[in-house]
This record gives C-alpha cells, structure tokens and sequence, in this order.
C-alpha cells in the first residue's frame, strides 16, 4: 500500500472556496487501476492559513507513478487555474509506503 498526500496552506476565509473546487472537478481517478480511495482533509486553522490534504490510497507506490504519467492525470489537472490569493505557496507532496 503506498499513500500520496499534498499539503495545501489556503488563506484564512478562502477554505470554502477551495473546498468548492474539489467538489466542482473531474478527478478520473475511477479510470485508472491501483486507486483504493481519495479524502481532501481540513486540517488546523493558523493564524496566516488553514491546513489542507489530499489523501489517496494506492495498491503500490508504482501504481500511484503510473496515475502521475497517465492521460487521467493529464485531464484531471488540465483545468486547474492559478488562484493566487487561494493558495499561499505550491503543495508539499509527501510519499508513505507501508511498512506494516
């Protein structure tokens, strides 16, 4: 099992808008095989930003390459605009394999 996460810091009072986002797109994730689930996650609210992930469950990390290199992929984040007063810097992507 691999997990894929992205770390999103959105500006105070934007959350819904960014939540709104999500709900509002195509993933494709259905047309790709390996895929076991996917949450977006509110996390801590900071003074400066609020903490949001995505989180998707792969049967391998390879199968979670072969999403990032697939015409899925492409169309999935073919549509994704710039909201540069949404987001406070790119995500940070982090990897897990399982161990146990």
């Amino acid at each position: 099992m691999y997990i894929a996460m992205n770390r999103f810091r959105i500006t105070p009072g934007k959350e819904q808008e960014f939540i709104e986002i999500w709900q509002g797109r195509d993933s494709y994730l259905d047309e790709v095989p390996g895929i076991q689930s996917f949450h977006l996650l509110q996390g801590p609210k900071h003074e400066d930003h609020t903490l949001f992930s995505t989180h998707t469950v792969w049967d391998s990390e390879q199968a979670f390459i072969d999403w990032t290199k697939s015409e899925a992929f492409k169309k999935a984040h073919a549509n994704a605009k710039p909201a540069k007063d949404l987001y406070l810097g790119p995500p940070q992507f982090e990897g897990f394999e399982s161990v146990l």
